[in-house]
């Protein structure tokens, strides 16, 4: 590479950076707007982020951006190393007491974790019926073609990447490019309605706060105690455990198993990197310690890293969901898309409500878990004040990660 070409790069990347730190302080800023209790939070980030993709999306994104792949490079990184730094916190603070939690309801969370997908592939098996009936829409002819929107659009609602790759997987070559358009129109309402949801639920509900924490610790006692006089730390902050956490999460992630044997021939199922790396910080977390070593890092570090976590993601997931949003938008997929995320939700609510008897935060902590939801779990903890729901995400999670790739592929094959 020349030298010039070099000092194009840094530029490229450095006025990337840039945008994202201004992204992230308007959207702070957004999301403290607060109307009758109720504001965005850390999705005003999302939303900020998706208003830039929208709006520069030709003179960063364009042809004649020298930059383009630069800031587009810059972008996967930072919503890569976002979900890292998130889930691994995830996982440190709700191991010590996630299996606990885990035998106390498993069957609670495995069945809600199948209710809430099945809800979403019924819904999404009713707008395949209805598109059949009033359209498939202006740019879609064939049925095909529409089933690999539809399918896009589901896991763009559930904000599932894992779905989204396993439905362009099975998707024919010509209709892969739909499944991705689908994913992106869906994906905007995915992250807010479940953001906006954990908010609005207590608020109808005019839940005790209170009340509902205690019936939360009462649920999840019995969790490990962690020892932490006399051992030995490699560093103040824990960031040598925590990086360690992280490296297996992501060789683990990325274990391919192959569902041949279960009717999906040539494609392949794995954790993937945010499965990955909550399983092994799950695991390390709920252990705390190997004899004299501790293996937890600091509390505030994990806040931080979570919360840090957080906001990369969802401006590395924003900005190009805004510029694709603008380019492929149409009401009737955007619709769609609104029913394949509030179904599932107001679904997997009421059964956990008044069939499973999950106490409120347990119900809504499945619930963010259900939709695969990041962003709303750091929602729900500001809402709830207390990070022990994040010990229901966990559980539910797994489920619906397997749950969702296998519906997604059932779709496409189907239909």
């Amino acid at each position: 590479m020349s030298l010039f070409g070099g000092l194009i790069s840094v530029q490229g990347a450095s006025f990337a950076l840039v945008c994202v730190f201004a992204i992230l302080f308007a959207g702070y800023a957004l999301g403290r707007i607060t109307i009758k209790g109720v504001c965005l939070g850390d999705a005003g980030v999302f939303v900020v982020a998706l208003l830039f993709g929208a709006l520069f999306k030709d003179s960063i994104f364009g042809a004649e951006s020298a930059n383009a792949a630069v800031f587009m490079d810059v972008l996967d990184t930072i919503e890569k190393l976002g979900l890292v730094l998130f889930v691994t916190s995830v996982g440190f603070i709700a191991g010590p007491k996630f299996f606990g939690n885990m035998k106390k309801n498993f069957t609670s969370y495995v069945l809600l974790g199948l209710v809430i997908i099945l809800a979403g592939g019924l819904s999404a098996a009713g707008c395949i019926g209805l598109g059949e009936v009033v359209g498939y829409g202006a740019s879609i002819e064939s049925q095909d073609g529409f089933v690999a929107m539809i399918v896009g659009l589901l896991s763009g609602s559930l904000t599932s990447t894992p779905a989204f790759s396993a439905a362009k997987a099975t998707a024919a070559a010509e209709y892969q490019s739909l499944v991705s358009v689908g994913h992106g129109i869906a994906y905007i309402f995915g992250v807010i309605g479940v953001v906006l949801f954990v908010q609005l639920i207590p608020k109808l509900t005019k839940a005790d706060m209170d009340q509902e924490r205690a019936k939360l610790v009462q649920v999840e006692t019995g969790a490990k105690k962690n020892v932490i006089e006399n051992l030995f730390h490699f560093d103040a902050h824990g960031l040598a455990m925590f990086s360690i956490a992280a490296v297996l999460g992501t060789v683990v992630g990325a274990i391919k198993i192959p569902l041949s044997s279960a009717g999906f021939s040539g494609t392949c199922f794995s954790l993937t990197t945010t499965g990955g790396c909550l399983l092994v910080s799950l695991i390390i977390g709920h252990f705390g310690r190997i004899g004299k070593v501790n293996l937890s890092p600091d509390s505030h570090t994990l806040k931080l890293f979570r919360e840090l976590g957080l906001v990369l993601f969802l401006v590395g997931a924003g900005v190009p969901g805004g510029k694709d949003f603008v380019a492929n938008f149409d009401p009737m997929y955007f619709v769609y898309g609104i029913i394949m995320t509030v179904v599932p939700m107001v679904v997997g609510y009421l059964f956990a409500k008044y069939v499973l008897k999950l106490s409120l935060l347990n119900n809504l902590g499945a619930i963010t878990g259900g939709m695969t939801s990041t962003p709303a779990l750091g929602t729900l903890i500001g809402v709830a004040k207390t990070e022990d729901v994040a010990s229901a995400y966990a559980a539910t999670y797994p489920i619906a990660l397997i749950a969702v790739v296998l519906v997604s592929q059932a779709l496409i094959l189907i239909f």
